[in-house]
């Protein structure tokens, strides 16, 4: 169960890295000044780069036939040539020979390699998970909120002294990062993104909410120190420092899961005597709970959902109720999102990166706060209307909406 929970983390440590695109505003300024971009051309852009996800259905068959650890790899290649190249001509100074086509072609790119990310989270966690599917994807997903606030806190620790820095240095930053940073947490979560052999335990609901409090903490800390005011109390060191170790803490779980399977095995040495008839009763015992949730063959989770082909997900319901969520909430929040930038100078403020942060810091809360509801209402009251769901998903795209610009 230990490996269970690891592989949770990695696909934590994997969102909360993979959403480049949200990065966007707080630099889009500064590529509009480089590139010579109108404001049309910039949100072309910012289209482009999630027009890449309507490839996304080019991972889904890579992973068919493709290791997972390979199509993750291939994912963040895709992102560190999209962004490299950009990269390239900034610092040979040649972005005038860079035609404007071929930037919105490396964007899509881009664009696209977070779809590659996403696909292997999803099928770790619906493989690991399969009984839990819905609060494990929902909790590793929403760390995609983040992904703002660490490359601006990143960025921010480079240029201590906002004086020091350029447009062109600032956008290089996070073309730096967005190229670099997913591609070594790619290499380092590779080997433990797999899938596992699981079995149904009452556990699985404890660990659930340890990491629910992380996440809670982890939101809390992340508003506080968007905030200009605390800003100005901690160096930008340690705020980042902060943020790493609460990205850090959700591994508690399988360490202390891998100490009781270390104090388990010993207790059953100590007790051999009655290893056997204990462990026959045990077995037994396992088996009945477990065929009461439609699991066969010694524990391993046999899931009771088919696999749905495309004909029949277009005849479904709840497909065209996300769809049209999607279309219309998420739309909304993310136009907000990448004109932050352009909003933000018309108010003749220049902290773009504060307002980003925040703007990703709510963005977490708004993605975790409907997981969280679903998880404990469907515990106590056995289901929630599919309507309450979709309400909820609304509240948490539009969320972003709300924030006001001081």
């Amino acid at each position: 169960m230990a490996l269970q929970w690891l592989s949770l983390v990695a696909t934590i440590w994997l969102q909360s890295i993979s959403a480049t695109n949200t990065n966007f505003p707080a630099h889009s300024s500064q590529l509009k000044l480089i590139f010579s971009l109108s404001q049309l051309q910039l949100n072309n852009l910012a289209f482009a780069s999630d027009a890449g996800k309507l490839l996304g259905f080019v991972s889904g068959v890579a992973a068919v036939y493709l290791p997972l650890w390979l199509v993750l790899l291939v994912g963040s290649g895709l992102g560190f040539i999209g962004f490299g190249v950009q990269l390239l001509f900034l610092l040979t100074n040649k972005v005038s020979s860079l035609p404007y086509p071929f930037v919105v072609l490396l964007t899509v790119l881009a664009g696209n390699s977070i779809c590659w990310l996403n696909t292997v989270c999803y099928i770790i966690v619906i493989h690991n998970f399969p009984f839990d599917r819905q609060v494990a994807i929902g909790l590793s997903t929403s760390y995609q909120g983040l992904s703002a606030k660490i490359y601006s806190e990143f960025v921010d620790v480079i240029f201590k002294s906002s004086s020091k820095s350029s447009p062109i240095q600032i956008t290089r930053s996070y073309l730096l990062l967005n190229c670099i940073l997913p591609l070594v947490v790619c290499f380092i979560t590779s080997p433990l993104v797999r899938e596992v052999k699981t079995t149904r335990s009452q556990r699985l609901s404890c660990g659930f909410l340890v990491i629910f409090i992380i996440t809670i903490f982890t939101g809390t800390y992340a508003v506080l120190t968007s905030l200009e005011s605390t800003k100005g109390l901690c160096p930008p060191v340690v705020i980042f420092i902060g943020v790493l170790l609460f990205l850090v803490a959700p591994l508690v779980v399988p360490l202390m899961e891998k100490l009781r399977e270390k104090m388990e095995s010993k207790c059953m040495i100590r007790s051999s005597g009655k290893r056997v008839t204990d462990g026959g009763s045990m077995v037994e015992e396992n088996v009945r709970v477990v065929n009461e949730h439609g699991v066969q063959d010694e524990g391993v989770f046999v899931c009771d959902d088919e696999e749905m082909g495309a004909k029949v997900m277009l005849k479904t319901l709840n497909f065209w109720l996300y769809f049209c969520v999607y279309m219309f909430g998420a739309t909304v929040g993310m136009v907000y999102l990448n004109n932050l930038g352009q909003i933000v100078e018309s108010r003749g403020s220049s902290n773009i990166s504060s307002l980003v942060s925040l703007a990703s810091s709510f963005g977490f809360f708004g993605r975790i706060f409907p997981c969280l509801l679903d998880h404990h209402l469907s515990r106590y009251i056995f289901a929630v209307a599919l309507f309450g769901r979709v309400v909820c998903t609304m509240i948490k795209r539009m969320e972003n909406v709300e924030i006001p610009i001081i």
